[in-house]
């Protein structure tokens, strides 16, 4: 991650990072409301890509209409990441719960352009992110069928907090302290 990218606070649509000399050249920055389009498909494609859909327990979408209102004006946040001649590839917000916590959530990355780094960036931006918005815990949740989140969280330090069966899903409860120091007698 560049260090520009965490430098002051962003204006809807500023650029968040680039991708010179990083993972890949993706391009994380502000939702705007142009996005919209863009990120309920990239939604719909990453739900249908592991059996989730309407009617099951676990599907929701009535927050995408009210991006603005819900994640960017409440708190939060909402990031996409896009490629030149692709546009918007992958996608992740964060949702106030209170003072100290912040839900993770529609973090997906389009099945075209999964296993080349991009969730990871997503993720490191967002909890970056959410640092900076002055939280100490992220909550989010997961299905077993979404076993390339569940590996992209287990990696980026993430802990399971408990586990619930809704309709054919069972759905993985997760957290991360943002702030916990790690002795340096336990880093790798």
């Amino acid at each position: 991650m560049s260090g520009d990218a965490l430098a002051g606070d962003p204006e809807p649509g500023d650029p968040v990072s680039g991708g010179q000399g990083e993972i890949a050249p993706l391009r994380i920055r502000r939702y705007r409301w142009s996005d919209l389009d863009a990120v309920w498909s990239l939604h719909q494609i990453g739900l249908a890509q592991v059996g989730v859909v309407p009617g099951d327990g676990v599907y929701y979408d009535d927050d995408f209409p009210r991006i603005t209102e819900i994640y960017l004006a409440a708190g939060g946040e909402f990031l996409v990441g896009e490629l030149p001649g692709a546009g918007v590839v992958a996608m992740g917000g964060l949702r106030r719960v209170d003072d100290d916590t912040a839900e993770m959530c529609r973090l997906r990355v389009h099945p075209d352009y999964q296993r080349r780094g991009y969730g990871t960036r997503m993720t490191r931006e967002l909890e970056a992110r959410a640092r900076r918005l002055g939280y100490t815990t992220l909550c989010g949740d997961t299905t077993l069928r979404q076993v390339a989140a569940l590996e992209l969280y287990r990696k980026s330090g993430w802990r399971e907090v408990r586990r619930e069966v809704r309709g054919d899903n069972v759905v993985v409860y997760i957290e991360k302290q943002l702030n916990a120091v790690v002795s340096p007698l336990f880093s790798r």
